[in-house]
């Protein structure tokens, strides 16, 4: 087969020749194909660098920001996320109602916090008017001490003036271990006093340990089996119940559980009863107290206990107080009566 085919020669001169060549007879050419992938990189050209847009400021803050938020997420908890967002939501400033209340802070200050309503204070402008404007805001504290109190009763009472703009205070009460309850009014320049509010009751506890000596109560054997036996399964109906009442079981750990009053039986048996007779009270702390005409002493706070043997009898205990200018009086007389048979 006949192929022709061109070769192109460069000459030195300033043209080229191109010549007509046959091949050979029985010439075997063998053609090889070009590559693709060659020949697409000889036709490439140079790449160009690609164009960096500059990222705005804003954009790269909320990158940011995500960042640390998908951050905090990682190392979260869904219950530790719960109380975040419990604890993020602000509390109301009203709650629109009339409401006070009062709580005990040691055992000399108290805290009170309230709030009155638009609608209320313009019901008392409106009967007031211009009494209202000259109106001081006070908080009225009563002592209710051993008494129920019913708003007239109290054992005395101060005022404290507050700001109008209020809605708590701190109050100093100075003597620990009484009741207290707080007024929250109005006190018109004629000396008349409006509540508005009033609080619930509150005890303060003693600066100190308690005088009140508790009674030492005796336990019946039939109740001491029941109470120590049942509690360790060993009840009426199953035969351990038996064996307790019986006195078989006994263990340094459970004889450790008796009752301090249940002794064993001696052979000396004997037996002794007797009665005292407490008693103990409060009043102001400058006031002169006499009992059965005897007097005595208060503590810092006006509280006294005294302590008397109680025979067969009647036993007639007059108490009297007398206030610090002579001018108030009172006197109660506990009548006690004991038969011994």
């Amino acid at each position: 087969m006949d192929f022709p085919f061109f070769i192109v020669k460069k000459a030195e001169g300033d043209m080229a020749k191109i010549a007509r060549v046959k091949p050979k007879a029985n010439s075997k050419i063998k053609l090889k194909k070009s590559k693709p992938k060659l020949r697409a990189v000889s036709r490439l050209k140079k790449a160009r660098p690609a164009k960096v847009t500059p990222v705005p400021k804003e954009k790269k803050d909320d990158l940011s920001k995500q960042e640390v938020a998908i951050g905090a997420v990682k190392f979260s908890h869904a219950k530790s996320m719960l109380m975040q967002d419990s604890f993020q939501q602000e509390l109301p400033s009203r709650y629109g109602r009339d409401t006070m209340v009062l709580a005990v802070r040691d055992p000399w200050w108290l805290y009170t916090y309230w709030e009155v309503k638009d609608t209320t204070w313009n019901k008392f402008k409106a009967e007031l008017r211009e009494e209202f404007n000259k109106a001081k805001r006070v908080l009225r504290v009563y002592d209710v001490s051993n008494i129920a109190f019913n708003g007239f009763n109290a054992n005395k009472f101060f005022d404290l003036e507050v700001r109008e703009d209020a809605l708590s205070w701190y109050i100093d009460i100075a003597v620990p271990g009484r009741s207290w309850c707080v007024d929250f009014g109005l006190l018109l320049p004629g000396g008349r006093f409006i509540t508005i509010l009033r609080s619930n009751i509150v005890e303060t506890p003693l600066d100190g340990p308690s005088w009140i000596t508790d009674e030492e109560w005796m336990i019946p054997d039939e109740m001491f089996m029941r109470l120590y036996g049942m509690g360790f399964g060993l009840g009426k109906t199953s035969p351990a119940g038996g064996v307790w009442r019986k006195g078989a079981v006994s263990s340094p750990g459970i004889a450790s559980m008796a009752s301090p009053v249940r002794k064993q039986p001696l052979r000396n048996f004997w037996l002794e009863v007797n009665c005292e007779l407490i008693v103990y009270g409060a009043t102001e702390p400058d006031a002169k107290v006499t009992v059965q005409d005897k007097p005595i002493s208060l503590r810092r706070d006006g509280t006294f206990t005294l302590r008397f043997a109680l025979p067969d009898g009647t036993q007639v205990i007059p108490v009297k107080a007398v206030s610090k200018d002579g001018i108030d009086k009172r006197k109660i007389t506990p009548i006690v009566r004991r038969e011994t048979k």
